[in-house]
């Protein structure tokens, strides 16, 4: 009986891990499914060509059907005892509300469209097939609730590619829209897109053995296939723009000696031994090949005088509500303020500058007040992330330090600001990356040209002059209007511009100029990224 009762345990034991290592490939194949799904959608895979020498519909149609057939022989082996697995009684009302949306969408369309029976049949077949999948999922046992109704709808939809229903060339004219339709490019991406998820969803509960742990393992998949597609987008994103803007960027690039523009270096003239001309010109009649130098320049001072007014009164402000002012109406006033004039559009305070601060500068546009409208824009952030920063850090820190006898202002400065460091950075982190890529509020408040020649170049720290009267400073540098990176793309897009033969290809230089505008952006990112880590690691040094 010992023996028996052994080899029974030998042959559950296998059978559950060769049911593992099946829903092991079930979860996998989702992700693969997600993954093509991604490329299609951004059209790196064509849907009217080929993968691994398979029709793109037919392939992604037989992995669904596949994927599907798998979710539903899990549940079916589970409920009837074939594999061992610690079910709930229900799947779950979120799980019922998940599997009847999708079925809610294609009993619907099948009865309005492909049946004919109209809008109003369509609805009520909608809702039938919708409650229908509803009870399926929550009535039954958690194994069969949670696989049954999403496998069968991944079954479906792999049938559908599979027979040509939906093919490469499928349109549907949507009667209610005036010009538009639905199209396959859009539509197989997105329909295999969500059935990966649900499929990895179910298969990775039943990989779980359903239960706590499978509703976990569920949980785990869908957040690693939501981060992969997040991830996927940057990534794409960033390529497309560097394949469309490479061309441009590098047009009359010339490499040597002799070939680049001449610089000063200590006093000592040097000729650069590269040419990029986009990067290095401005825009003139008789120029081989055009730039956006001012642009540039005009885009690094913009974010540069933003940070330097915003970052010292928003930790300053910072400092003071929570070192400093006592927690109460007006610290919650203020906290609801910032919050407000974060949410608060772009073009608002673009208008705000205009109506504002360009009457008070000589009643033109000028860099001073473009500076000064970002960094109102700017300042909220440094406000909310440097006090939540501060906050984070224990009082055990402060209680310490005072212990030792050091005053409130020398323990703020040597133990609450060096610990907070690395948050107030990452709040200057997001925020320079949307002020420096702000169209609106420039374009109110600083914008003097689309293109402008690169003698026209920006020179703030060479402008300043002093004067025998107050302020005793002045640099007529920042009251003038300069270009923009952001305000340039803007105007090369919507305004027509650039379609003339002095810039050369149209669509070459428009793409340069927003390889050029990421990789600004993405350098700001870089330099912020590198000094939290520098003061990360002092941190944890001392």
């Amino acid at each position: 009986m010992a023996d028996a009762s052994q080899t029974d345990a030998r042959l559950v034991e296998s059978e559950t891990t060769e049911t593992d290592a099946v829903a092991g490939v079930a979860v996998g194949l989702s992700a693969v499914l997600f993954a093509l799904a991604v490329a299609a959608l951004f059209e790196r895979v064509s849907l009217t060509g080929s993968l691994f020498g398979i029709r793109t519909v037919t392939l992604l149609g037989g992995l669904l059907t596949a994927l599907g057939v798998a979710v539903v022989a899990f549940g079916a082996g589970s409920r009837l005892g074939y594999v061992e697995t610690d079910p709930d009684p229900s799947a779950g009302l979120v799980a019922g509300f998940g599997a009847a949306v999708p079925w809610v969408v294609v009993g619907g369309s099948v009865a309005s469209q492909t049946l004919g029976l109209g809008t109003t049949v369509g609805v009520l077949a909608g809702t039938a097939v919708g409650g229908g999948a509803f009870a399926l999922t929550v009535l039954p046992r958690e194994d069969v609730g949670s696989t049954l109704p999403l496998g069968s709808l991944l079954a479906l939809t792999g049938l559908v590619f599979l027979t040509g229903v939906i093919g490469p060339t499928w349109v549907w004219e949507l009667d209610w829209a005036q010009q538009a339709a639905l199209t396959a490019e859009f539509l197989i991406p997105a329909a295999t897109l969500f059935s990966a998820l649900y499929g990895g969803w179910a298969s990775a509960k039943a990989y779980g053995g359903f239960g706590a742990r499978g509703r976990h393992m569920g949980a785990y998949v869908l957040v690693y296939l939501n981060a992969l597609s997040i991830v996927a987008f940057l990534f794409v994103l960033v390529a497309f723009v560097v394949v469309q803007g490479v061309p441009g960027l590098l047009n009359g690039v010339e490499i040597g000696l002799g070939t680049g523009p001449q610089t000063t270096v200590l006093g000592v003239s040097v000729t650069l031994p590269v040419s990029v001309p986009f990067v290095m010109n401005g825009v003139a009649l008789f120029n081989d090949f055009q730039g956006v130098l001012p642009a540039i320049v005009g885009t690094v001072w913009l974010v540069l005088g933003a940070v330097v007014l915003a970052v010292p009164l928003g930790v300053g402000a910072a400092l003071f509500l929570t070192e400093y002012a006592d927690r109460g109406r007006f610290t919650q006033v203020v906290e609801i303020a910032t919050n407000g004039l974060w949410s608060t559009p772009s073009i608002v305070f673009g208008l705000f500058g205009f109506a504002f601060l360009i009457p008070r500068f000589g009643n033109g546009k000028s860099l001073l007040s473009g500076m000064i409208t970002l960094g109102f824009m700017l300042l909220p952030l440094v406000v909310i992330t440097s006090r939540e920063a501060m906050l984070s850090v224990p009082d055990e820190y402060r209680d310490a330090s005072a212990a030792l006898g050091v005053s409130k202002w020398q323990t703020i400065r040597s133990v609450v600001l060096p610990a907070a460091l690395p948050g107030v950075v990452t709040g200057v982190i997001l925020g320079v990356g949307r002020i420096a890529g702000e169209t609106a509020p420039i374009l109110l408040t600083m914008a003097g040209g689309t293109f402008v020649p690169g003698s026209q170049t920006v020179d703030v720290l060479g402008s300043f002059q002093f004067t025998s009267a107050p302020p005793f400073v002045a640099n007529p540098a920042l009251l003038e209007a300069t270009s923009a990176l952001p305000y340039q793309l803007y105007a090369l897009i919507s305004a027509g511009v650039g379609a003339s033969s002095n810039v050369g290809n149209a669509d070459e230089f428009r793409w340069a100029t927003a390889l050029v505008l990421l990789v600004v952006v993405l350098s700001f990112y870089a330099i912020g990224i590198a000094t939290r880590y520098y003061f990360r690691r002092r941190l944890t040094h001392t």
